[in-house]
């Protein structure tokens, strides 16, 4: 079987971003469908994919824990012995920022079912978005002014602190989606609510989506939120959720911690977030028109989003992002990106606009 006949968004997956060679012993750890976050016709693609590429598949079924703070030990006891793991399983997303046990090298998979795996999210090749993602973390890191607006009336500017290093997830995200989370410290200002307050994946409660009255704003000076302000139902219910949430677990309710946008204009959302909210919480966000803050709690990624619909995010003075649309071409540094894949340079001049709002 010739690669040229693989599923080519599973084939992304497994040989440019996983680096799956054959021979190669895969963990492929499943979330059950019928929970209704991953499609049952996600774990099959890849599967099939990896058998065809030669590797030794072992697919191991994952139970969801909505508080998940370690490996289940059955999980674990399997990636000691593993090269590779692709999480189809929230539990992954959970440990995003963990240290990773055992030698298996990571993949968490953004896509939700085998028809977003083949899209232009999955299928464009991955390194692309690599080398995207180092062009956009040197600009931010180097700055010194950052600023962010919408047409709600975010208005807030900051700077990464002298010599942090961009960090990510200690698992490799495919689609890569995301540029590394600007630390918050430095920033102040005020951002713009939609009228919804979200969960940032790391644990599912009751409230994981909460709904805000029309025109909230949430007001940050150095890396803290300071109060809401605005629409006076939507102020209560904002400090009802953070009071609940950080009482829950004992956060620090203040923290804003980091922030990041979306880089991949082939992340699309057909749902809507009042349908779906855990999945658009899990998926959307790799989308331009969607920058977020991981707020409440001091260890990434804290417990609950703020997201700035169609951002500007200008740095140094050039605008990177313009009301939600992402221009590469803007960054000299990502020039080579759109030279060497034709494929990104048509997909940023046709990018996705459903972001399930």
């Amino acid at each position: 079987m010739t690669q040229a006949a693989i599923n080519p968004g599973a084939l992304n997956l497994i040989a440019n971003c996983a680096r799956v060679v054959p021979g190669e012993h895969v963990l492929v750890a499943v979330e059950s469908p019928d929970l209704g976050y991953y499609g049952a016709d996600l774990a099959p693609c890849i599967i099939d994919a990896l058998t065809q590429l030669g590797a030794r598949v072992e697919r191991i079924e994952v139970a969801f824990a909505p508080e998940a703070r370690q490996v289940p030990e059955a999980l674990l006891s399997r990636m000691q012995e593993a090269d590779v793991l692709i999480s189809l399983a929230r539990i992954g997303d959970q440990l995003r920022f963990d240290d990773a046990p055992g030698r298996a090298r990571m993949v968490q998979c953004y896509a939700l079912d085998a028809e977003m795996l083949n899209s232009d999210f999955g299928t464009v090749p991955y390194e692309a978005f690599t080398a995207l993602k180092d062009a956009v973390d040197a600009a931010l890191f180097s700055a010194a002014r950052i600023t962010i607006t919408c047409a709600r009336g975010t208005h807030l500017s900051g700077w990464a602190p002298s010599g942090a290093i961009p960090k990510d997830t200690t698992c490799a995200r495919f689609p890569l989606s995301v540029f590394s989370p600007v630390p918050a410290g430095q920033f102040s200002g005020r951002v713009a609510l939609p009228d919804f307050l979200i969960g940032t994946g790391s644990r599912y409660y009751d409230t994981f989506y909460t709904r805000l009255d029309e025109g909230t704003f949430a007001e940050m000076y150095d890396g803290r939120l300071t109060e809401f302000t605005g629409n006076a139902r939507g102020v209560a219910q904002a400090n009802a959720h953070y009071d609940e949430v950080s009482a829950r677990y004992g956060l620090d309710r203040n923290v804003v911690h980091s922030w990041h946008a979306g880089i991949h204009p082939g992340c699309a959302y057909t749902d809507t977030v009042e349908n779906t909210p855990e999945r658009w919480s899990g998926s959307a966000f790799g989308n331009p028109r969607i920058l977020h803050f991981h707020t409440c709690g001091a260890q990434p990624p804290g417990e609950i989003c703020w997201n700035v619909i169609d951002p500007t995010i200008e740095v140094d003075g050039i605008r990177l992002w313009e009301n939600g649309v992402f221009y590469p071409e803007r960054l000299p540094q990502a020039m080579h990106v759109l030279n060497a894949f034709a494929e990104v340079r048509q997909l940023f001049a046709a990018p996705e606009m459903a972001i399930g709002l």
